[in-house]
């Protein structure tokens, strides 16, 4: 009997042990959560900055069409920068294709790119991408100075940049969209605003105590 009572009680002890262990770590998963949020677009300190008018272009399409950038008109344009040859791009292009229709209200979107004609035809095609402009042209790349892709520019109606980076998923293109609505250049403009402001208020709490 007293065998029984003693294993009881170290039982309801290892449980309580445990139940301690997994509160302590839940803890811990709520601020590594917080500490790695969730990242934007990443902005790369090159081109013209997010606030400044976009250089403005008329360029016609792989299809002949004419198409204007940086102009102001009644709607926001997304320049989307891809490559035949660029893997993750290919990737994207569904998600550019669901954003488009989800956005459709208030978003044009263009792709751009460069070099030979017959190579960006064929890969528009084999793609299905004949319901957005492509623009091959080497010097729209070099004004926005793109090095990496996919990179995507977000102007609004008065022709300004108000997002940009490099995309790899459907959240860092919509990413843009949210700098935009609160207006800020990117996702960590916000996360280190944020965190100012978080530190910010405790130093006056302390200083309050």
């Amino acid at each position: 009997m007293m065998a029984l009572s003693v294993s009881n009680i170290v039982l309801w002890v290892v449980v309580l042990a445990l139940l301690l262990v997994v509160l302590a770590l839940s803890r811990q998963i709520g601020v590594l959560y917080e500490r790695v949020a969730p990242m934007g677009a990443l902005t790369l300190d090159k081109g013209p900055a997010v606030g400044d008018p976009a250089p403005k272009f008329d360029l016609k399409d792989l299809l002949g069409r004419p198409h204007q950038v940086g102009y102001a008109g009644p709607r926001s344009q997304l320049l989307f920068f891809v490559s035949p040859n660029c893997p993750v791009c290919k990737k994207l292009l569904p998600i550019l294709k669901s954003v488009a229709q989800s956005e459709r209200a208030w978003l044009d979107i263009a792709l751009a790119s460069d070099g030979e004609m017959p190579e960006h035809l064929a890969f528009y095609r084999k793609a299905q991408l004949e319901a957005f402009p492509y623009l091959l042209s080497t010097e729209l790349g070099m004004k926005f100075q793109i090095s990496k892709l996919p990179y995507a520019v977000l102007m609004d109606e008065h022709g300004v940049v108000r997002g940009k980076g490099l995309i790899n998923s459907r959240e860092q293109l919509e990413s843009l969209f949210t700098a935009k609505e609160i207006g800020v250049g990117s996702a960590q403009e916000w996360l280190e605003k944020a965190s100012v402001e978080t530190i910010s208020r405790k130093e006056n709490g302390n200083a309050l105590a």
